[in-house]
């Protein structure tokens, strides 16, 4: 990639024609009135267990979800599906993520499938300027009880060794196809309780495959406490180690769930005690990043204007081209657009998360999608005042 350098250009995030200039009419009132209805908690609460009841008992909504939710916040139901969501995102100079959206499974035929649609997704990318990264959760591809027992050491038994072994066997095939064909795959993090074992295997994939560039890439929850000092102590280990380190530096997706787990087994949360503290370790890493751009390749995952505005600027400070390999901004599929569109039309590298699968396995994802949205502190506001003001420019 030739790199530029688009020296202390001017970065508004409230430029609504750029932010929204891939969406009709239609789609902005589709968009308004969903976030509209996202915003209202009670609607927030009581939506998953009675559409989960509806799909189980075959009641015919799949069609709605579809039309409504999934179509904003998914690209498909399969790759194929994606395609229309990616040439958009690509007119508007933003890559594409493709992220394979089916967890909570338990069976080990399912576990090989995705394993198989994760290659896919993967393959798919190969020579697809237009998907510059791919992605995957581990508890995709094997058992959370047996990752539970291997983050508190417990001796597993010759069915859970044979187990384990099949499961390393599926990451492995992930990232040697990665390497093999050049496409950078992103491992996301979990819950507190199995992270440990999946920090060590995605580091023994990033010794292994990240010899010459970062193809494998870890995520770090920087609403945890520990996280900004365990980025450090990983890029030490690859600076001595001789690889690159592979980072996806993220806020966190499971807040309520960490500290409610922490008091119930009345151990110290793992969460930091205020948004302060984690904007501080999330700019902060940002900053460690920059400093080892030699050996550290990353992605800001944020929807935080002032976070993608400290990188935008530490580039400019720093005299790194925007558009630098790397350094990627990443925001989801349906959210900020107004970061991602203004980001990308000053030419630094940006993706959308594109998340897909059958309606029903995707739920959980959407679900998740809906909580964030009302939790974070006037994301719903942000959304629909932007939304209202390109109406506005369009009447």
């Amino acid at each position: 990639m030739q790199q530029t350098k688009l020296k202390r250009t001017s970065l508004s995030f409230d430029n609504t024609e750029i932010a929204f200039r891939g969406k009709t009419d239609a789609d902005l009132k589709r968009a308004y009135w969903l976030f509209k209805l996202i915003s209202i908690n009670f609607l927030t609460k009581i939506g998953p267990p009675i559409t989960n009841f509806a799909l189980n008992i075959g009641l015919p909504i799949t069609s709605l979800i579809k039309n409504t939710i999934f179509q904003h916040f998914c690209g498909g139901e399969s790759i194929d599906e994606c395609e229309q969501t990616v040439s958009q995102l690509h007119a508007g100079k933003v890559g594409s993520i493709l992220d394979y959206s089916v967890e909570g499974e338990d069976d080990e035929m399912v576990f090989d499938a995705t394993c198989e649609e994760i290659k896919n997704t993967i393959r798919h990318a190969n020579g697809d300027e237009r998907i510059p990264l791919t992605v995957f959760k581990v508890t995709g591809l094997g058992r959370f009880g047996l990752l539970e027992k291997l983050d508190k050491k417990q001796l597993l038994n010759e069915d859970e060794t044979a187990e384990f072994v099949r499961f390393k066997n599926r990451l492995d095939q992930i990232a040697s196809l990665s390497h093999d064909l050049d496409v950078r795959v992103m491992v996301d993090a979990e819950e507190t309780w199995i992270q440990n074992t999946i920090d060590s295997l995605v580091l023994d994939m990033m010794r292994k495959y990240n010899q010459t560039k970062a193809i494998v890439f870890n995520t770090y929850q920087l609403y945890r406490n520990d996280k900004l000092e365990s980025l450090k102590a990983d890029a030490k280990t690859a600076s001595i180690e001789h690889f690159f380190l592979g980072a996806k530096l993220v806020r966190g997706a499971y807040m309520e769930k960490e500290r409610k787990r922490a008091v119930e087994f009345n151990y110290p949360s793992p969460i930091h005690k205020d948004k302060e503290s984690t904007d501080q370790d999330y700019d902060l890493a940002l900053q460690y990043c920059i400093s080892k751009i030699e050996i550290i390749s990353f992605i800001a995952g944020t929807h935080n204007e002032q976070s993608c505005r400290i990188l935008a600027e530490l580039l400019d400070e720093k005299d790194i081209p925007h558009n630098h390999e790397h350094v990627y901004f990443s925001q989801l599929l349906g959210m900020s657009d107004n970061l991602s569109f203004n980001l990308s039309s000053v030419g630094y590298n940006v993706t959308k998360y594109v998340p897909y699968g059958p309606v029903k396995a995707v739920m959980p994802y959407l679900f998740r999608r809906a909580e964030e949205n009302t939790s974070v502190a006037g994301q719903m506001g942000r959304e629909l005042r932007l939304i209202e003001l390109e109406k506005k420019r369009r009447s």
